[in-house]
């Protein structure tokens, strides 16, 4: 996915977002540009800083959607912050600094699922030879004589060893021949329904609660220190053999990953493919009034501006360098514009994109375009009761007529208006199904206005419900 052309990138942004092709352009021409970065020299590409991006447009208009996105394409860390959750150094709140340790830890998961997916055939044996310890184990002498004779032998885990005695021999072989069975049937799941009573370890985490994040960093890395030093204590539990497989594969797989390359490679994509998506940076702009809530929205700017310019934080992993780390901040900018922000943070966002508010058309696409669209979704979810539910064009032109009413009658949400109203429009038949509901529902106009008309005709109602 990485090799993706900007033409490519938007028409797999299409197939989940309606409309807004000024604001897909934009990225897919910055993603393409990481990757050409990528290709030059290495003493070159620490020259070339990625050109971040600012979003202006109404709440509801795709702009969290299309970063997200954007991330899943490339599998690329990715994290969404508000930027009014933190304040300037010394109020209490969040840092700004916790957003790159956020990233890394995202980063780091990343990492660490694909390297146990890569290990996932081994660990699966492993697994699996643990549940037939479990379940049909070899005698102790036995066990001990095959793991020495495996060492220098290398042979597999059920050849036959010799034994003096012929009695004992003889049930050596007969456990042997059992244990070959079951791993058979273990390999083919005929047994995933059995239940087997298997140990696993307890994680142990000590919270400091609030203190610990106010500590920042430093906080984190006592909580980690204290983690460590606790032993871990395994307690026993009765799950299926199907369970037990994703539990013990689960901790196999663990055991075959280096953390250290885990944490390297992970503050490495971190640094070159992070996604920082700061939302509502409108709130925090504007001119400071010295008094009241929003006495430090000047400071929180000039603490971004550090890890926006390019900057080394301090993480339980390692440093991290935020040079090549791409920002893309998004607002509504209904009072404040991106030029009351200060200007060495204008500055660092040099790219704007407007998104255009949704038109009643762009509500009916969204209804019926994406991959994962809402009717889709109620349809899938129906369909579990038995209950098949046909959506007519004229009912899917009522309900984007009404989201359109709403939104342009009461606060403007976007395609967010569309949840609430399928919900309502949905709520007597998800309430009655299966019990009282079947077979074929046609959701037509008559059928969606006798729902929702009197709300949408009363605007005191209809903000309240709608």
């Amino acid at each position: 996915m990485a090799e993706l052309t900007p033409r490519q990138v938007v028409a797999e942004l299409d197939k989940y977002i309606v409309g807004q092709q000024a604001a897909k352009k934009c990225v897919a021409v910055m993603l393409r540009n990481r990757h050409r970065r990528q290709q030059l020299e290495e003493s070159f590409q620490e020259e070339i800083i990625p050109k971040n991006i600012i979003m202006i447009g109404p709440t509801g208009v795709g702009k969290t959607e299309i970063a997200r996105r954007l991330a899943r394409l490339v599998d690329a860390p990715f994290v969404k912050v508000e930027a009014t959750k933190f304040t300037e150094v010394g109020y209490v709140g969040r840092d700004v600094e916790s957003i790159i340790r956020e990233l890394v830890e995202i980063s780091i998961r990343l990492v660490r699922a694909e390297k146990m997916a890569e290990r996932e055939e081994q660990a699966a044996a492993a697994a699996e030879l643990r549940i037939l310890d479990l379940i049909a184990p070899l005698p102790r002498q036995s066990r001990s004589q095959g793991a020495f004779a495996r060492l220098f032998s290398g042979s597999d885990e059920e050849e036959k060893y010799a034994n003096p005695d012929d009695e004992e021999k003889q049930k050596e072989q007969d456990i042997r021949s059992r244990r070959v069975y079951l791993r058979d049937q273990l390999h083919k799941g005929a047994l995933d329904e059995e239940t087997l009573e298997i140990e696993v370890e307890e994680s142990q985490s000590v919270s400091m609660g609030r203190l610990g994040d106010e500590m920042g960093e430093l906080g984190i890395t006592m909580q980690s220190m204290l983690g460590s030093m606790m032993p871990k204590s395994k307690k026993k539990r009765k799950v299926s053999i199907a369970e037990a497989k994703k539990i013990l594969t689960q901790e196999e797989a663990a055991k075959l990953i280096d953390d250290e390359e885990v944490n390297s490679l992970g503050i490495n994509r971190a640094e070159q493919a992070g996604i920082v998506f700061l939302d509502e940076i409108d709130k925090i702009a504007g001119k400071d009034g010295g008094h009241g809530p929003d006495v430090s929205r000047g400071g929180v700017q000039r603490d971004i501006l550090p890890i926006v310019e390019g900057s080394t934080v301090v993480t339980k992993y390692g440093p991290v360098k935020t040079d090549h780390i791409l920002f893309i901040a998004a607002g509504a900018f209904h009072v404040a514009k991106p030029s009351d922000l200060i200007p060495e943070l204008q500055g660092r966002f040099p790219i704007r994109v407007e998104l255009d508010s949704l038109s009643r058309e762009d509500l009916r696409r969204i209804l019926l375009e994406p991959r994962n669209s809402l009717i889709k979704q109620y349809v899938a979810l129906l369909s579990v009761d038995g209950v098949e539910v046909n959506f007519t064009e004229e009912g899917i032109d009522a309900i984007a007529e009404i989201a359109d009413k709403v939104n342009s009658t009461t606060e403007n949400i976007g395609a967010r208006r569309l949840h609430t109203i399928l919900e309502k429009v949905l709520e007597d038949l998800l309430f009655e199904s299966p019990e009282s509901v079947s077979g074929r529902v046609d959701i037509d106009r008559t059928y969606v206005e006798k729902k929702l008309v009197e709300i949408a005709k009363n605007e005191d109602l209809s903000r309240f419900i709608l």
